[in-house]
């Protein structure tokens, strides 16, 4: 028996699998709160689709190929990261644990990867930059009405040590959140948006009338007047390389990049925003096609098992993104059961790579990918 060559780690959130976590998480999380973290937008058509997807994609492992010693190491923008998982931008995580987003990153940079921290979360960039130590580290990015506040975070990113900005782009107007809305979704009065003033916490907390706070506070603060234009703007204002986070259409990839951008990230922003959008696995392959090595592809959407990972990266994918798993981790153990999260994730696709004939990172190839399917 070889078994014992895979040794998952020992925590006390005792994992079986990523998706075994989210009913532990529920019974610590009040009602409204789980719902936010876990819901999608409408009917949670594209929620459901961003699982299934992965489901129609089978991989071909090879035989005899020498996978006794493997490295799952790549880099990022040319940064170094331990295994192809990064933590994507998420918003409040002081919902989830009392340490908020600086737990995740300190258990993310002990997993060898990056966090990237959102701009409306509960501690402040420069917090999270401090909990990060000399790990690297993103910064996600909303564009504001008031350009002024979108140059401001920039620039605060920029000196705390930030190695790229985040630009989503797929919020003009937030989705229609049913659960939120059927709950009156408000943050917890002793939360506060750790990168803003005060006032920015009072319109969060008390906007929205009978209806979600968060939608009243990106209908009233974002900009929906955004173009291609302004990622050349972003760029222009800071030596940050741009990904782009949010694109679906091939042709979206290439003007990112065409704007300026050097990397896109593929998602549709875990089911929350266009229902009846596709899953990110099923659109991965045509945008990597279509930007032809012109910048990294990530993937942002779905990602349980190992083995979606691995079918990311067979389809091109420079890396995925991993984030409920990550905030049910950070709600049952903080910055330990982050770390708990991305280790379990990492012996998956360890076994996975050794199962395939995979002993490096490069080797995962799209002809492991059965043909036919999308």
């Amino acid at each position: 028996m070889l078994d014992n060559q895979f040794p998952f780690p020992d925590s006390m959130l005792d994992i079986l699998n990523l998706d075994s976590l989210e009913t532990l998480a529920r019974e610590r999380l009040d009602p409204m709160l789980y719902d936010y973290i876990a819901g999608g937008s409408a009917d949670e058509w594209t929620l459901g689709e961003n699982r299934a997807a992965w489901s129609r994609l089978q991989l071909v492992p090879r035989m005899l190929r020498g996978v006794a010693t493997r490295s799952l190491e790549t880099t990022v923008l040319g940064t170094p990261v331990s295994f192809p998982v990064l933590v994507p931008p998420m918003a409040f995580h002081g919902l989830c644990h009392v340490d908020a987003e600086a737990a995740t990153a300190k258990g993310t940079v002990a997993e060898g990867t990056i966090f990237c921290a959102s701009t409306v979360s509960n501690c402040s960039l420069e917090t999270i930059a401090e909990a990060s130590g000399d790990g690297p580290r993103w910064f996600q990015l909303y564009v504001y009405r008031d350009r002024a506040i979108t140059r401001d975070l920039v620039e605060r990113a920029a000196a705390a040590g930030y190695s790229a900005l985040c630009l989503t782009v797929d919020t003009p107007y937030g989705g229609h959140r049913e659960r939120d809305k059927r709950n009156t979704l408000r943050m917890p009065a002793h939360l506060e948006l750790g990168n803003f003033p005060r006032s920015h916490t009072d319109a969060h907390h008390h906007g929205g009338g009978s209806g979600s706070s968060l939608g009243a506070y990106i209908h009233a603060m974002w900009d929906p007047g955004l173009t291609w234009n302004d990622v050349e703007w972003l760029q222009s204002i800071s030596s940050m390389p741009v990904v782009v986070k949010g694109v679906l259409a091939p042709d979206d990839a290439v003007l990112a990049l065409d704007h300026g951008a050097t990397a896109v990230i593929v998602s549709n922003h875990g089911g929350r925003q266009l229902d009846s959008a596709p899953a990110p696995i099923t659109m991965l392959k045509a945008v990597v096609d279509a930007v032809d090595g012109r910048g990294e592809v990530y993937l942002d959407g779905g990602v349980r098992r190992g083995t979606d990972v691995m079918k990311a990266l067979a389809l091109g994918a420079r890396a995925v993104l991993v984030g409920r798993p990550v905030l049910w981790g950070l709600t049952l153990d903080g910055a330990d059961g982050v770390r708990a999260v991305l280790a379990h994730l990492r012996g998956e696709l360890d076994l996975a790579m050794a199962l395939s004939g995979c002993a490096t990172v490069a080797d995962v190839t799209r002809d492991l990918i059965l043909e036919g399917r999308p």
